[in-house]
């Protein structure tokens, strides 16, 4: 909700897809709470704001992520890295079911 900290679906990928791994290892209770934290953040990033179509985003799936933050680099753009997570975490989503 901080408007001045730049948002990144890339980082967000990244953990909905290490979240779904984490949940292959852990016990039922805490396999299920991972999941669902996972989904939530698909979920986030399947919406407009992130995911816009592709000819609107330079042939990119998501947007809003950030590169190297403390360098002021690559701030609130699409970036190769974020679409591998999202697909990543998306395939480990329907591999989990």
């Amino acid at each position: 909700d901080n408007p001045d900290i730049p948002r990144d679906a890339s980082a967000a990928s990244l953990i909905a897809s290490g979240l779904y791994e984490l949940a292959l290892y852990s016990d039922t209770e805490k396999a299920a709470d991972y999941r669902n934290k996972a989904d939530q953040i698909l979920a986030s990033l399947a919406t407009p704001e992130y995911s816009p179509r592709p000819e609107d985003n330079e042939g990119f799936i998501l947007r809003h992520s950030t590169g190297h933050h403390p360098g002021g680099s690559e701030i609130d753009v699409p970036l190769a890295y974020a679409d591998y997570y999202y697909l990543e975490a998306l395939l480990r989503k329907r591999n989990l079911k």
